[in-house]
């Protein structure tokens, strides 16, 4: 018989610290791909000079392109986000007609970028696939709601809330979804506290790490 509590053993075989998250610091490093350069392969050429024709501020709004594991990734500035939207959304060539969501991303080591929302596009006219990613600082972590071009970005954005902390400017109701509406600070952004606290979902309340049953 193991003389180690169950209670102590993490889910990837972390043993002696009391965390069953299954965290036990882990510490991996990313990099993450910088601007990439013509051509750019596939269909992603054919999509940035569409964009570009049908945009006259495509130099001013789009910071860098990025493809990296088979994917284009379109860094647009802020502030330019909804005309980008609404002109890969209605231009005849792209009708990137669906957004599957927002999903966000907390860099703390990236001064005045600190938060992320990235956004994967579908064109089911042309069968094509994109993503655009938006930056905000700590400071000010506003960033315009895309609600106005596709309704069905509503719940992510109030996730993406609730999660990071970023402010959709302009959402019809920007409240929180999974966490109560007085929970202090933002679950997945990476200065939270990772265990040690309990965690209270609407409806339910999970006990912290070192307090919950082992499932081994």
């Amino acid at each position: 018989m193991s003389d180690v509590n169950e209670l102590d053993s993490g889910m990837f075989g972390v043993k002696g610290t009391g965390d069953t998250s299954g965290y036990g610091g882990l510490v991996r490093s990313a990099v993450r791909p910088g601007s990439s350069e013509r051509p750019y392969g596939s269909y992603f050429d054919e999509v940035a000079d569409e964009l570009e024709r049908a945009y006259p501020l495509f130099s001013d709004a789009v910071e860098r392109v990025v493809v990296d594991r088979g994917e284009l990734t379109l860094h647009i500035k802020r502030e330019r986000l909804v005309e980008v939207a609404r002109i890969l959304r209605d231009t005849p060539s792209l009708r990137f007609e669906y957004c599957l969501g927002v999903s966000g991303v907390h860099y703390p080591d990236e001064k005045g970028r600190e938060l992320h929302a990235i956004y994967p596009l579908l064109s089911m006219t042309n069968n094509r696939r994109i993503r655009l990613e938006v930056s905000a600082p700590d400071s000010d972590p506003h960033i315009p709601s895309l609600v106005e071009v596709w309704a069905g970005n509503s719940w992510n954005e109030r996730e993406t809330y609730d999660m990071f902390g970023i402010i959709f400017d302009g959402h019809p109701a920007l409240t929180r979804i999974l966490m109560p509406d007085d929970w202090p600070g933002h679950p997945q952004r990476k200065d939270y506290p990772l265990g040690g606290i309990e965690v209270e979902y609407k409806g339910a309340v999970i006990p912290p790490p070192d307090q919950r049953r082992s499932y081994r």
